[in-house]
């Protein structure tokens, strides 16, 4: 028995690829949504060091995608979850950077710590 049997061919001028998973019986496992994003909310959050850390973003389920930028010049730690800590984070991002989540990702809380001093912090969600 076969773990991947199929084929991918270009058709055309084709620009985009749309691919699913499949399980044995025909099952989808997984798919991409070709449907675009047609909202985006911006909003300025203040990081500190307060404990559990400072909410990003709630949980969305129609969030596509996320997008988070520290204006400021020290280190923020974000974590996909509710809390975030200088010990437990998903992303370590630098001064001046940003981080973006992919598309048709996460879509669960969103939450940033810094260990001392406050940064501006720019999200955005972008959603259907």
């Amino acid at each position: 028995m076969s773990l991947f049997t199929g084929s991918i061919r270009e058709i055309g001028d084709a620009r985009a690829l749309d691919v699913a998973v499949v399980d044995g019986l025909g099952a989808q496992l997984t798919g991409f949504d070709p449907s675009r994003p047609a909202n985006a909310g911006i909003t300025t959050v203040s990081v500190d060091n307060t404990v559990g850390g400072t909410s990003l973003l709630v949980a969305n389920p129609a969030r596509r995608q996320f997008i988070v930028h520290n204006d400021s010049a020290g280190t923020i730690f974000v974590a996909l979850a509710a809390t975030a800590s200088a010990t437990a984070f998903t992303y370590e991002v630098a001064g001046n950077s940003t981080i973006e989540g992919p598309l048709n990702g996460y879509t669960g809380a969103i939450s940033a710590f810094r260990v001392s001093g406050v940064s501006a912090v720019r999200v955005t969600e972008v959603t259907t």
